[in-house]
């Protein structure tokens, strides 16, 4: 079978690269093709473009981008027709992905969608796109069921691929993952920023200031594979005590005694991890005001979405303030009684992530199973 596959940000990446291995399982005879960054291009997928060139985030980036957005619209649909595969595979990225099921559907081609659009979240009229034009949606979330049922609109659960991505991981654990020393090895803190251009620069001046009130903490920055070291350089030359490393987050998160995470996947994975952990999120002013007003979930972070409580703390908008960053810091450190909640927490939302089983070979046999029909 041909496959083509859009995935527009790491995430989609990871999972991407994940359900292409998977594929390659089921359909040893796969032709892939794809959207993505290096993770799907090393598990076999040929690369057309990196989601280097197409991740935009918050409202007013996005009406910046709109020529080069519309441009990669334009590409994109000439390259599938040349290429004519047997599915159209979207991963998450909806802005993009929504208007590509619909062309697709309108020109004969059956349509998958992996990871749904957080349309619980906002923009819920977006289901009726997606009951016209996806013929299937495998979703990631436990409560997605739920809320596609109240749509009249059957959908398949089938775990969430972090799961089996971070077990991998420690099941592969090395004592002293970045060689850290001895008498810094257990008081790391992870500082993670995010991985586009925007996010980083609002949120890690404030991760790293909030670093000088831990002389005996050894902060580390996880590095964004998409963005280049000088574009960090500019933050962290006036924080020499701070390191920072590439391609190693989950080594980081191995290590860490607490993290400073931006709001996304990167809190899942951190508490699939067990790390004690503050969630950070700060937009454009113009952005955050529009999306506040849309925007209709009581947190912002995925691990307290799908616990539906608060686990882990949220720090929104004005909210993000180094004074702010510290005191919450200490508490994951320093108060017993929180670390033990959050621990047992964690252990409640990996059982319910769990049900669902190996949610990358899950989704590659269903793929491949509706291709049958």
């Amino acid at each position: 079978m041909k496959y083509y596959i859009i995935a527009g940000e790491a995430s989609g990446d990871l999972h991407g690269s994940n359900l292409i291995k998977q594929l390659r399982a089921v359909d040893s005879l796969a032709s892939i093709r794809c959207w993505g960054g290096d993770l799907m291009q090393q598990a076999g997928g040929e690369l057309v473009k990196h989601y280097r060139e197409l991740a935009f985030m918050g409202f007013t980036e996005v009406i910046k981008n709109l020529g080069t957005i519309f441009r990669n619209l334009r590409f994109a649909k000439k390259d599938v027709l040349q290429f004519h595969p047997d599915v159209l595979i979207l991963i998450d990225y909806p802005g993009f992905n929504l208007r590509m099921a619909k062309w697709a559907k309108e020109n004969g081609l059956k349509v998958v969608y992996y990871i749904s659009p957080q349309v619980w979240a906002w923009k819920e009229n977006r289901v009726n796109s997606i009951r016209k034009f996806v013929d299937k949606m495998l979703v990631i979330l436990p409560f997605e069921n739920e809320f596609y049922n109240k749509w009249d609109y059957k959908v398949e659960y089938i775990g969430h691929p972090l799961v089996e991505v971070v077990d991998e991981a420690l099941n592969h654990q090395p004592a002293n993952p970045l060689e850290i020393s001895p008498i810094n090895q257990h008081n790391v803190i992870a500082l993670l920023p995010g991985s586009r251009e925007q996010e980083v620069s609002k949120k890690l001046p404030v991760m790293l200031a909030a670093s000088t009130a831990f002389p005996d903490y050894h902060f580390i920055v996880a590095k964004a594979p998409s963005l280049p070291d000088q574009f960090y350089d500019q933050f962290l030359q006036s924080f020499p005590q701070v390191r920072s490393i590439r391609n190693r987050t989950y080594q980081l998160l191995m290590q860490a005694k607490a993290a400073l995470v931006t709001s996304g996947t990167a809190t899942l994975e951190t508490a699939l991890f067990g790390v004690p952990q503050v969630v950070c999120y700060k937009g454009s002013p113009v952005s955050y005001q529009i999306a506040k007003r849309l925007v209709k979930i009581k947190y912002i972070s995925l691990v307290n979405l799908i616990m539906d409580k608060e686990v882990v703390k949220e720090l929104i908008q004005d909210e993000l303030t180094p004074k702010n960053a510290v005191k919450e810091l200490k508490e994951i450190l320093e108060n017993p009684e929180r670390k033990l909640q959050i621990q047992q927490d964690y252990a409640a939302l990996k059982r319910l992530l769990n049900k669902g089983g190996n949610a990358s070979a899950n989704a590659a046999k269903s793929i491949y199973a509706f291709l049958q029909n």
